[in-house]
């Protein structure tokens, strides 16, 4: 009802340098108009929109508009090193140092660790034939997809990986944040990852299997990204 002051305001709603889906244009509007934007990243790579608004306003607001190119991306098409290309691998002592921010946890709990030894068992696969790096992120993540019942969670905040194992159920989010915390405990560094589900109707009909979906939907999404 009044103009008021305000301090420096911290915007996160650009996307990340590194993400594969093309960025065709993208355009933030700040309102009041006297401001000043100072442009940052922070030490994740992400960028930072720093706002200076010197006079009192009555009013703050921020509007994106952003073009992306919806292209298929084959989450598979990545080399592995030899060194990595089956489990269980270690990463040299250069890598693992720069990595060390992903590898850290001090998560516990009867239920995590009990789920932790799971993933262990599946990690080394003991007495059995190699098998591909890639096979064995994706039996990890079916076994917290099978474990886990997807829920759409509107509270604030993370579920600790203990609470998502005593409900077994959480929201992208929660499944995530346990996830990192097992690969971590594996020793593979992990991190979270938030950002935007996109899902678009098909211009053509699949004869070999689901179309996908009815309508065009989107919404707020958290997954978790390794590095092999």
């Amino acid at each position: 009802d009044r103009p008021v002051s305000m301090g420096p305001q911290i915007i996160r709603l650009r996307p990340a340098p590194h993400c594969r889906t093309p960025i065709v244009s993208y355009s933030q509007t700040i309102k009041p108009d006297d401001h000043f934007i100072n442009w940052q990243q922070d030490p994740f790579g992400n960028y930072l929109a720093r706002a200076v608004i010197p006079e009192k306003t009555r009013e703050f607001s921020v509007q994106i508009d952003l073009v992306a190119d919806m292209i298929a991306i084959n989450p598979f098409d990545f080399f592995l090193e030899e060194s990595a290309q089956h489990t269980p691998f270690k990463y040299d002592e250069e890598t693992e140092a720069q990595l060390r921010p992903y590898l850290q946890t001090n998560i516990t709990g009867a239920k995590f660790d009990a789920l932790v030894k799971d993933a262990k068992r599946i990690w080394v696969r003991e007495q059995r034939e190699e098998q591909s790096t890639v096979d064995t992120l994706v039996a990890l993540n079916e076994m917290i997809e099978q474990k886990i019942g997807y829920v759409i969670r509107m509270e604030p905040g993370v579920q600790t990986p203990e609470e998502t194992l005593t409900l077994l159920k959480g929201s992208c989010r929660d499944s995530s944040w346990l996830l990192v915390n097992i690969f971590r405990k594996l020793g593979v560094a992990a991190r979270f990852v938030s950002g935007y589900l996109v899902q678009l109707t098909a211009d053509i009909a699949s004869l070999t299997g689901p179309s996908g979906p009815t309508e065009d939907f989107t919404d707020l999404h958290a997954w978790v990204e390794v590095y092999i």
